[in-house]
């Protein structure tokens, strides 16, 4: 018996799956096969919920998905994919590719998901390239790009500790410093040790 195998994946532990699992709900997926990844990246190889559905795929079902995005982001990697469930005698079926349902058991599905996957791929490429020329060109104007604070060296708390000792108020001083009262006496602390 033929069966449909539904797979939703979010990137981030913060995002949910709801609207992909509604939609694959909607397809035909029955709740049983439908497997889910949260906090799992597209880019990586091993993902815990979609190896169980790739598992649990038998000759003569589908694989669902909501979109392309869902399956990675390589071309190669989508196509081989394709490739691997057509040789095991299963489909595979996109909801969402390029405004309607794409199922890669016909020809025009199956070319229609190569270009598709060809698209998805570029678009990621050219994502990076912007964020990337984005830091770049930030960098060179010397803008802060964000990440960690600069580490406080033990002259800055020294410095600090003597303007303590002449009368500045403890508070003003760590906040100058860019950090709690707390934390200042505690590096204090250690330097007197």
């Amino acid at each position: 018996m033929t069966k449909l195998i539904g797979y939703a994946r979010v990137s981030t532990r913060q995002q949910s799956t709801d609207r992909q699992e509604a939609d694959l709900l909607a397809a035909g997926v029955r709740r049983d096969d439908l497997y889910t990844d949260h906090g799992v990246s597209g880019a990586r190889s091993s993902r815990p919920q979609f190896d169980r559905a790739i598992e649990a795929i038998e000759t003569g079902d589908t694989l669902v998905i909501t979109t392309l995005d869902r399956l990675g982001r390589s071309t190669q990697n989508m196509l081989a994919f394709a490739d691997e469930l057509r040789a095991r005698g299963a489909g595979l079926r996109v909801l969402n590719l390029g405004g309607g349902d794409v199922d890669t058991s016909t020809p025009m599905g199956s070319m229609l998901f190569t270009v598709m996957a060809a698209l998805a791929q570029m678009e990621h490429q050219i994502k990076r390239e912007r964020i990337v020329d984005s830091i770049s060109k930030r960098r060179i104007a010397g803008k802060n790009l964000g990440g960690r604070r600069q580490r406080i060296t033990d002259s800055q708390i020294r410095n600090a500790l003597h303007l303590v000792q002449s009368g500045q108020p403890t508070a003003q001083v760590a906040r100058d410093l860019g950090m709690s009262r707390a934390t200042f006496y505690r590096r204090s602390r250690t330097l007197t040790d």
